[in-house]
C-alpha cells in the first residue's frame, strides 16, 4: 500500500497538470481573438462539423451490418432544415437530426 505522502503528491501533480491544461488554451486565445484566420474558422467550423457528422452517419449507414440509409437521409434533411430555419444553431440542429435518426431506427 503506497504511503499517504505519495498519494497526496500524485494527486497534487495530477491536479496541477489538469488545471494547467484547462488554463493554457484561454491564455493562448487572448491574442488570437483579433486574428482574421480565427474569425474565418469560427464562421466555417459549425458547417464543417455538420458535414463530418453527416458523412460519418452515411458511411456507417450505407456500409454497416444493417442498412439505415433512408433514416440517415431523413435525419440529415431534418438537420439541414432546423439549421437553416432556426437561426443556424448548431447544437439544436445536430440534436434534432440525431434525435430523428435514433427515433427512426428504433421506432420504425
Amino acid at each position: 500500500m503506497p504511503e499517504t505522502a505519495y498519494i497526496i503528491g500524485a494527486l497534487v501533480i495530477a491536479g496541477a497538470i489538469t488545471v494547467a491544461l484547462r488554463v493554457i488554451p484561454f491564455l493562448l486565445l487572448r491574442p488570437l481573438r483579433e486574428s482574421r484566420f480565427v474569425r474565418h474558422m469560427a464562421s466555417w467550423m459549425p458547417a464543417g462539423l455538420l458535414l463530418i457528422l453527416a458523412a460519418a452517419t452515411f458511411r456507417s449507414s450505407a456500409f454497416g451490418a444493417t442498412l439505415y440509409l433512408w433514416e440517415a437521409t431523413a435525419a440529415a434533411a431534418v438537420t439541414v432544415v432546423v439549421h437553416l430555419t432556426l437561426g443556424r444553431r448548431t447544437l439544436l440542429s445536430v440534436g434534432a437530426g440525431t434525435t430523428t435518426f435514433v427515433a427512426l431506427v428504433n421506432l420504425v
